[in-house]
Parts: structure tokens; C-alpha cells; sequence
């Protein structure tokens, strides 16, 4: 069995105490690299992604993903199509990234956006 760098550790323990708690309620999945940030809503009950959006889109180009700004702009629109899509709900699944920077960006975003988690 080969060794898992500390980042997969860390998003397998993230992941596995998500579900104790999740139950129903939707994942707001996020992912960043060193350019962009991606968010999704997804439904794990039925395997699907209900709302996605990221710095990659149109309407968000021109701009870097890897600033605050950026990610507070995920963050709103991500909120907006959840809701369109019935999502009010979620539980945040910062996918081994620390809670800090970008990531607390898009999360907040979202929260001001409506969802709730």
C-alpha cells in the first residue's frame, strides 16, 4: 500500500467526518489550485452535481482566481445557482485545504449568498 502525502490524509478525514454528518444535506465541494478555484454542489445520495461554478467561466475571465476577490465571486454565484437548483443547506467540504485565505473567502461568499452550513 503506498503512502498517502499528508494533503490526502487530511481530505480522507475531512471527507469520512463529513458523512457521519451530512446526512441528506448536499456537499459544497471545493477545490483550488494555484491559479483557479472551483465549487460544486454535490448530491451524494444520487451521484450528481447539482451547481458548479469556478474562475474557469466566462463571465469570471480576465480575472486570476488566485486572489481573495476571486474566490468571494465563486463563492456568491455558487450560492446563487444552489438555490435556484432548491439547495439551501449544505455541509462544506474544504477538501483537505486549510480553512484559511481563498477558501474562507468563498466559503463566507456563500454564507452572505444564502446557503447555510
Amino acid at each position: 500500500m503506498a503512502k498517502l502525502s499528508l494533503f490526502e490524509r487530511r481530505r480522507q478525514r475531512v471527507r469520512t467526518s463529513l458523512r457521519k454528518r451530512a446526512g441528506e444535506r448536499p456537499r459544497l465541494s471545493i477545490h483550488r489550485s494555484g491559479r483557479h478555484i472551483y465549487a460544486q454542489v454535490i448530491n451524494d445520495v444520487e451521484g450528481r452535481t447539482v451547481a458548479s461554478a469556478s474562475t474557469l467561466e466566462k463571465d469570471a475571465r480576465g480575472t486570476t482566481g488566485a486572489t481573495t476577490g476571486s474566490a468571494q465571486d465563486v463563492g456568491r454565484r455558487i450560492a446563487e445557482r444552489a438555490k435556484a437548483a432548491g439547495v439551501t443547506q449544505v455541509v462544506f467540504d474544504r477538501g483537505g485545504f486549510l480553512f484559511h485565505g481563498r477558501v474562507k473567502a468563498l466559503a463566507d461568499a456563500a454564507r452572505e449568498g444564502g446557503l447555510e452550513f
